[in-house]
């Protein structure tokens, strides 16, 4: 016979947290079943010639890979719930009981947004330009008169090397016709 004594107090919100913080791996585990499944189900859906086919198709990576995921998101669920935990890193000087700059976290997937829009209109370099710049502002570089001329040159710098060294085409925009 069991008293009120024997039964445990109901979870609360701060042990719950305290849980999902000790166990922070899962989401990782989470991320690895997420990535599994898309790539098994592309790789199942993917439309195939016949005359394609051979011992070794085109769906056979995508199968092996998305397979090996599956396997490795289980593999690490189960040793994050026995009490397996990640070490930190030596040179790590990370306070983890220190909150996330979200301000920083924003400011940079702002930054990434917006040359992702404005990529196709100004083109790589202007759109790389702003992005180069926005991202070491959100970093915490002040310093204007020269972030924006460094920003500019590896832009143009990428730019030319990917359009022009290795063939891959990136939307010049109005600059097309200069560079």
């Amino acid at each position: 016979m069991t008293t009120q004594t024997d039964i445990p107090p109901a979870e609360t919100g701060g042990e719950r947290r305290s849980w999902l913080r000790e166990h922070s791996e899962l989401g990782v585990c989470v991320l690895l079943l997420g990535l599994g499944v898309l790539v098994l189900t592309d790789a199942l859906t993917m439309d195939v010639d016949i005359a394609q086919r051979g011992p070794v198709g085109p769906k056979t990576v995508p199968l092996v890979v998305g397979a090996g995921l599956l396997v490795i998101a289980a593999l690490l669920a189960v040793d994050v719930l026995r009490g397996g935990r990640g070490q930190a890193e030596g040179g790590e000087d990370i306070d983890l009981s220190e909150p996330a700059d979200w301000r920083t976290v924003l400011l940079l997937a702002g930054v990434f947004l917006g040359a992702a829009v404005l990529i196709e209109p100004l083109g790589f370099p202007v759109a790389g330009a702003l992005l180069f710049w926005g991202a070491a502002y959100a970093l915490g570089s002040r310093r204007i008169d020269r972030d924006p001329l460094i920003a500019a040159g590896l832009s143009l710098v990428t730019y030319t090397v990917f359009n022009n060294l290795l063939g891959v085409p990136l939307p010049g925009g109005p600059l097309m016709g200069v560079l």
